[in-house]
């Protein structure tokens, strides 16, 4: 078959042959997970965030291709899930970016768009590992490049596409060598594979089934700030005393001298003020900052648009104005609860766990961890739904951190993400949270404090296997130190012991046990009791967790 034009015709089955082919690969995906536990969600988070691009692609009504990839990319980014699926989101995100002007593509713009996603998927991570979905990615989109040098043919630069990809996936063993001990392929890259498959099948006239439906992510242009105000709660406590936010439409307007700069723009802002927020997509920047000049953040926004909104609050008034209602109505309750100063957010699966995090002062809890990680877009909600100033994500698992932390550059508030990868880290996280201090500060006392737990699980395998020199039968209780597994074990009472003797030293003062739904507090106690006898100076504590996945999750410090 020969196409020489991809048009809003193609792309659309393109895509939704994609997720379809993806969809029907979740299980194969999910059981090339390294790690022989029953957590392998790779195929399921990057079939979440796919399907949630293609319903957003579908609800639009664009019939230009670079707009209706915009529309994709906007769907992966709300709806991305696990460390996978915000990858998939970003290869997506670069994809439409390198289109977004083009109306219909050739075959040499079909191919730059592949291009595209490779380089914002390696920016995305900080620090990228070859052998994985960035390998397959990249192999298979210069493939396609080559493709596109010899033909017209945008049929045999997918062609090409896919065949990269499955070459670079069969090589991701020799890149990466956890796989081949273990005996897979990359499930990241296997992902990948399935929806350019999916791509190909379409494009060259196969039947196509209809994606399964899922609820449509809602479009998400750029991000918008209430129109609320802010004052402080002290007219000493203010330094700069306009509450300013524009809105710049870029390019447009009598006054642009220069294209926009993110980087350099938001850097020239920081010597401006505080409470700093600037949020940009390709056609609008919007600007939220407190300063003592509102003109000369005005003028700045101009050198590279028009302004298409702008608000300006003096705060030392609005201090004024509220302390002389406090005056006049001391006996009456505030008519409006503000905002508070500090919300933190933290992911946790079961109800003992999560009451944890309550207790210790969150704010609230998303459902999650392993095999059911929350989306940005869940993040967002939350972050929305807490009514705070400033924000702190506890995401306690690693595959959860990659979507905590886009969540946090498209939130409306100032947010960071402390990168706990253990519900221990996320508690002794919370423990070091001191609301005197900045939200940087916090940030990087709360950061530091993993250092001083050490968190320990125990699961089963799910399959024979060795890693790391721990030869492993499925059906064995397995003991996770620092998310490594140290131990393989037939006996739940003999892993559990043998996991915290691992765990603790000299120096040890406290371990903690928590009980998961298949574990029970009698072994709790009695292994606790064992522990005891042997380190005289260690205290036990058993709380019960309910989690699932893990029998018991333990942190000594």
């Amino acid at each position: 078959m020969e196409l020489k034009q991809l048009t809003a015709k193609e792309f659309v089955p393109m895509v939704v042959a994609g997720a379809e082919r993806l969809t029907s690969n979740v299980e194969l995906i999910n059981s090339l997970n390294v790690f022989p536990v029953p957590d392998g969600d790779t195929g399921t988070n990057m079939n979440m965030t796919f399907v949630s691009g293609a319903e957003n692609l579908k609800s639009s009504q664009a019939s230009h291709v670079g707009e209706l990839a915009g529309a994709l990319a906007k769907g992966l980014l709300m709806g991305a899930r696990g460390n996978s699926g915000v990858i998939l989101s970003q290869i997506f995100r670069g994809f439409s970016q390198a289109i977004k002007e083009e109306e219909v593509l050739d075959a040499k713009h079909f191919a730059q768009a592949f291009l595209g996603g490779v380089e914002s998927a390696y920016k995305a991570v900080m620090k990228p590992v070859e052998g994985t979905i960035l390998t397959v990615a990249r192999e298979s989109a210069l493939r396609g490049e080559k493709a596109a040098e010899k033909t017209d043919n945008i049929v045999e630069v997918m062609k090409a596409i896919v065949e990269g990809a499955q070459l670079a996936l069969d090589k991701t063993p020799e890149l990466l060598p956890v796989l081949k001990q273990v005996g897979v392929v990359d499930s990241g890259g296997k992902g990948l594979l399935c929806v350019y498959e999916g791509f190909l099948s379409s494009l060259t006239g196969e039947t196509v089934v209809e994606v399964k439906a899922a609820p449509a992510a809602p479009g998400h242009s750029h991000a918008m700030f209430e129109d609320g105000n802010e004052p402080p709660m002290a007219l000493e406590d203010i330094t700069f005393g306009y509450c300013t936010e524009i809105m710049v439409r870029i390019g447009q307007g009598p006054t642009v001298e220069k294209a926009f700069d993110y980087d350099a723009f938001r850097s020239t802002l920081n010597t401006k003020g505080d409470s700093l927020l600037v949020v940009a997509d390709d056609e609008i920047v919007k600007v939220h900052i407190h300063t003592e000049n509102p003109g000369e953040i005005m003028q700045l926004g101009q050198e590279f648009g028009e302004l298409i909104k702008i608000k300006v609050d003096n705060m030392r008034e609005q201090v004024r104005g509220l302390e002389a209602e406090e005056h006049a109505m001391k006996e009456a309750p505030a008519a409006a609860a503000p905002k508070v100063p500090y919300a933190i957010i933290a992911v946790a699966a079961g109800e003992g766990v999560g009451q944890l995090f309550t207790d210790l002062g969150v704010a609230k809890v998303l459902a999650g961890g392993q095999t059911m990680n929350p989306s940005t877009e869940d993040f967002v909600k939350a972050i929305e739904a807490v009514n705070a100033e400033q924000i702190i994500l506890l995401p306690n698992n690693k595959n959860i951190i990659m979507a905590a932390e886009q969540a946090a550059q498209v939130a409306e508030v100032p947010t960071v993400v402390v990168p706990t990868t253990t519900i221990p880290q996320g508690i002794t996280a919370m423990m070091a949270f001191d609301a005197s201090l900045d939200l940087a500060a916090n940030g990087a006392q709360m950061n530091e404090s993993r250092d001083f737990v050490q968190s320990g699980q125990i699961t089963y395998s799910i399959r024979d296997t060795e890693i790391d020199g721990v030869s492993i039968k499925k059906d064995d209780y397995l003991g996770l130190v620092n998310n490594k597994i140290v131990l393989s074990l037939p006996d739940l009472k003999d892993a559990l012991l043998a996991t915290l003797e691992a765990m603790v030293d000299e120096d040890s003062e406290l371990a903690t046990i928590i009980v998961g739904e298949e574990g029970t507090t009698e072994l709790a106690d009695e292994v606790a009791e064992l522990l005891t006898d042997k380190f005289n100076d260690l205290e036990v504590e058993i709380v019960q967790g309910d989690q699932p996945v893990y029998h018991y999750m333990m942190s000594v410090e």
